[in-house]
């Protein structure tokens, strides 16, 4: 048996990431079945969630398994992360435990752990869900980190659904919306990820350079056009990032050089409150269509009338998490000889 992550998409092969898209897919075309059938899923959210839970949650029950719900530290024992740590503080056990434990339990472990926005040093590494890959013998599924490869794989397939497998030529904007609060950069982090992995031209749209998103993540998706062609490309300019655009991607976050430590960065977000997607931008692009992973404040991040327009296909990708949760879910399994 060879335990098998899903950590990040990055991990995939090209091979492997066509297959979790076929398999959703497959069940998007086929709602019930009995894939998981005895199995079981542990679900760890230690951040609130709608769509991550319910997708989930029905996804296991809808193939015949059965999700266990834990919120640690409100439901379940808090939990303690460092290594040689006198734990005499509120956690009450190590995950060390936790992860060997659950594993005797259930079939597979998810987890949605968001930054503490204290240190971004600290942050980058991941540690919550690499300590649960680290201690855990079954197959441990990371439902957002600073990382949201869920919502990768639904984004993917909704793009495929209306362009078709071969995405290359098609221009990517992923655009810096303002929002009141500094917001966690995962989702920018796999929409960047995604879209350069599937070979698009990509344009990072953000306010000034302090937005730019983690090395890390720059420099993986640099790769990601080395090796699946298209294109990235850093801009600051509204109208031509939109002009020609296929796809316009919305997403708020914090400015990395500030983290945890918000409020000289307010006055700066506050500048650029008209990076709002609306109609007027929208109508620069090439009948370009627009997404948000959801949550989205309307009139903040877009317009009502971006919104409720037949381009906007938000609703879609949101309904695809359910089976690219299902895909993942079974092939993660599958992959680990489980």
């Amino acid at each position: 048996m060879t335990l098998r992550h899903f950590i990040t998409t990055q991990d995939l092969s090209r091979a492997e990431l066509d297959e979790l898209l076929s398999e959703a897919a497959r069940f998007k075309r086929s709602k019930l079945g009995d894939d998981l059938r005895g199995q079981a899923i542990a679900l760890l959210f230690f951040n609130s969630s709608m769509r991550t839970r319910t997708s989930f949650e029905l996804g296991a029950w809808q193939l015949g398994g059965k999700a266990i719900v834990l919120a640690p530290g409100k439901d379940a024992w808090g939990i303690e992360f460092e290594s040689a740590k006198v734990m005499d503080g509120e956690p009450e056990e190590h995950v060390a435990e936790v992860a060997r434990v659950l594993s005797r339990y259930v079939d597979l472990i998810g987890v949605r752990a968001f930054p503490k926005f204290v240190d971004w040093s600290v942050d980058r590494e991941d540690r919550v869900i690499k300590a649960f890959a680290k201690h855990a013998t079954v197959p441990v599924i990371n439902m957002e980190t600073i990382t949201h490869p869920c919502q990768e794989l639904a984004h993917a397939m909704a793009l495929r659904e209306r362009f078709g497998p071969d995405l290359r030529g098609r221009k990517y904007v992923l655009t810096w919306t303002y929002h009141p609060k500094p917001l966690n950069t995962a989702v920018a982090n796999s929409a960047l990820l995604i879209a350069t992995r599937l070979g698009m031209d990509v344009t990072l749209l953000c306010p000034t350079p302090e937005y730019l998103l983690d090395p890390q993540y720059m420099d993986a998706a640099a790769a990601n056009v080395a090796e699946s062609g298209g294109s990235l490309e850093v801009s600051h300019d509204i109208e031509s990032s939109y002009r020609g655009a296929h796809v316009v991607y919305a997403k708020s976050w914090g400015a990395l050089p500030y983290f945890g430590n918000w409020a000289p960065e307010l006055p700066i977000r506050e500048r650029y409150r008209h990076f709002i997607v609306d109609e007027a931008k929208m109508a620069l692009t090439d009948g370009g269509l627009f997404s948000h992973c959801l949550p989205l404040r309307r009139n903040v991040k877009a317009t009502d009338g971006v919104m409720d327009a037949p381009y906007c296909f938000a609703i879609d990708e949101a309904e695809n998490r359910l089976h690219v949760q299902k895909a993942v879910m079974t092939a993660m399994l599958r992959w680990s000889g489980m």
